[in-house]
């Protein structure tokens, strides 16, 4: 796995070609970003995990399947990462999953009133947009 995370330089992850190409297996690479969300190895996989999410709805997936593994992606709602917030918000943007309104709402609230300190960009415009589409 390698992630380029956003600097200085850039407000954006780079991610290498294998992760392109595990987003076209299509289902059977959901299951194991199902698994790997429940046990990350490390912080990198699950921003590369929920970045194939996105991509994989980008293409098609079938987000009733995507909205099957809110379990697993719950369990990142509190998180402080403006990276983990950005990719769970676009998932929760596209796939509109109900349960997943509450915590986009807190998320806004938590970054307006103590803003990410390290982030090299805003999360809360992801968030916002992705609350707007709920309420649209």
């Amino acid at each position: 796995m390698t992630v380029s995370f956003p600097n200085q330089y850039q407000n954006y992850c780079v991610f290498n070609k294998n992760v392109y190409d595990r987003a076209k297996q299509g289902e059977n690479e959901l299951l194991v970003i199902r698994d790997e969300l429940s046990n990350p190895k490390d912080y990198e996989q699950v921003i590369e995990d929920l970045f194939i999410l996105n991509l994989m709805l980008d293409d098609g997936m079938d987000k009733q399947k995507v909205s099957n593994i809110y379990p697993e992606l719950s369990k990142y709602n509190d998180s402080k990462s403006p990276n983990i917030q950005t990719f769970l918000a676009g998932i929760y943007r596209k796939t509109k999953i109900p349960d997943a309104f509450g915590p986009l709402v807190k998320m806004l609230i938590q970054d307006s009133i103590n803003p990410p300190k390290d982030a090299h960009f805003d999360p809360t415009e992801e968030i916002g947009g992705a609350i707007l589409d709920y309420l649209a």
